[in-house]
């Protein structure tokens, strides 16, 4: 947290914060039953509810702060100056307009390939300096008109978001903790500089969206539609600079399982240290585009040499960080002899994934062993692989849920991971909790309805 104080409204010394001390907006009462969790949800994510955690002083102990890091920005980009204007679209103002030549949508028996296949009709939200933002527009699904020099383009000021909407045996149509990606996208777009927007307001049109296409949701064990939100700067001029245009847009798209007939098929891995996809004072931590197009040449190199995925490693101690585009966990004996799960911390150069905070609440809620966030090193893992402490190894992310890993390339050698030889007892379990919450068959506060 920055070092600089203030006084805060309750008379507290804290942190420079007092563009944060602004009242919050008043959530308009919803119409129906439906919507009540706009108005809760409103209520909960305050910016009155969580300032004082985040500026108060001393701080509090780090139970009390975990969930200001993570719905809040870095203090430096809370405490500074507004870099744009800025206003709120309204979930209730949003326009629709309807395709008048729908698709054709898959059959059951078709394979859902990612990101192939789109549905009828997009979000469509723009910003301009000058005027704020503009209504919120559900409209057929069509390409962009882009000016050439868009700054989206030129120098990567575009950010994305992905999460999942599942059908339930019920029929019900179930968004995952859309919450947790409307908090991440939200601070990613501050340290873009491109215009801020009320993240339940978004969720709400986001979720209308999905109700406009709900019958493209599909019907089937590891299925489920993608939600894709998209920001990026639509500034029409050369020069690295604040934005005065952008453009907010969701598109959708139907996925199958990431495991064909549910094999749960274990990858490879290639560690090379050099190689670094993030590193301190960097942008690892947030989901810009700019984060993912270096990594293909990398991607590529691990194919090239056997292995399906890329285990980064960051810094001269060879910290274990993420795996391909995953969060990575250890499922092993620590060296005090405690059966433990483990995963590197959110120190800035670790994507907060909401499937990884989902593993961590639910391993804890359960009590059997010990949950750490701490920073894992290569010379760790290898010293409790020879003495046979490790269980298991695996990532998590949207798009796999949990993904067991068998083998690691380090240093020209294959390094066995005993991942599939445990059952793998604790991804399976994992596995079955989640789609238990996702499908509806555990009812949990997790879930948004459509």
């Amino acid at each position: 947290m920055a070092s600089e104080s203030t006084v805060s409204p309750q008379g507290t010394s804290g942190p420079r914060c007092g563009r944060w001390w602004q009242p919050p907006r008043q959530t308009p009462r919803p119409r129906s039953g439906r919507g009540c969790w706009l108005s809760r949800w409103a209520a909960w994510a305050s910016p009155l509810r969580w300032a004082p955690q985040l500026c108060s002083w001393p701080p509090k102990p780090p139970s009390a702060q975990i969930w200001a890091r993570k719905l809040l920005p870095v203090a430096w980009l809370l405490c500074g100056p507004r870099r744009c204007a800025s206003s709120n679209f309204k979930a209730a103002d949003l326009q629709m307009q309807m395709t008048q030549e729908p698709k054709k949508k898959p059959s059951s028996s078709e394979p859902l390939v990612f990101g192939k296949m789109f549905t009828d009709h997009m979000l469509m939200v723009e910003w301009n300096g000058a005027k704020g933002w503009g209504q919120p527009r559900i409209q057929p699904f069509q390409n962009l008109m882009l000016h050439p020099a868009c700054s989206g383009l030129h120098y990567s000021l575009q950010l994305f978001e992905g999460l999942k909407a599942y059908r339930g045996r019920d029929q019900q149509i179930r968004l995952f903790r859309p919450w947790l990606n409307m908090d991440r996208m939200l601070r990613s777009a501050q340290r873009l500089c491109l215009p801020t927007f009320d993240k339940a307001e978004l969720l709400e049109c986001i979720r209308r969206l999905v109700e406009v296409e709900k019958d493209w949701v599909p019907n089937g064990a590891g299925t489920s539609l993608y939600v894709r939100p998209v920001f990026i700067g639509n500034e029409p001029s050369l020069g690295v600079g604040c934005v005065t245009q952008a453009l907010l847009f969701v598109i959708l798209c139907p996925v199958g399982s990431y495991f064909p007939g549910d094999s749960m098929a274990p990858v490879s891995l290639l560690a090379d240290p050099t190689f670094i996809r993030a590193w301190m004072g960097g942008v690892g931590d947030y989901k810009l585009g700019g984060n993912y197009g270096p990594t293909v040449l990398v991607q590529r190199e691990a194919q090239k040499k056997g292995c399906e995925q890329v285990l980064w490693l960051y810094g001269p101690d060879q910290q274990l960080t993420e795996v391909g585009t995953m969060n990575i966990f250890i499922y092993w004996t620590y060296e005090d002899g405690v059966l433990e799960l483990v995963t590197p911390p959110l120190d800035g150069i670790i994507l907060p994934g909401v499937v990884r905070q989902s593993l961590l609440d639910l391993a804890q809620s359960w009590g059997e062993f010990r949950v750490a966030e701490r920073k894992i090193t290569m010379k760790e893992l290898l010293h409790a692989l020879e003495e046979q402490r490790v269980r298991e190894i695996f990532g998590s992310g949207t798009a796999c849920q949990v993904c067991p890993v068998h083998r690691i390339l380090y240093e020209g050698k294959n390094i066995h991971i005993p991942t599939m030889e445990h059952g793998p007892e604790l991804i399976l379990r994992f596995q079955k909790e989640l789609r238990g919450i996702q499908y509806g068959t555990s009812p949990h506060e997790w879930i948004l309805s459509v």
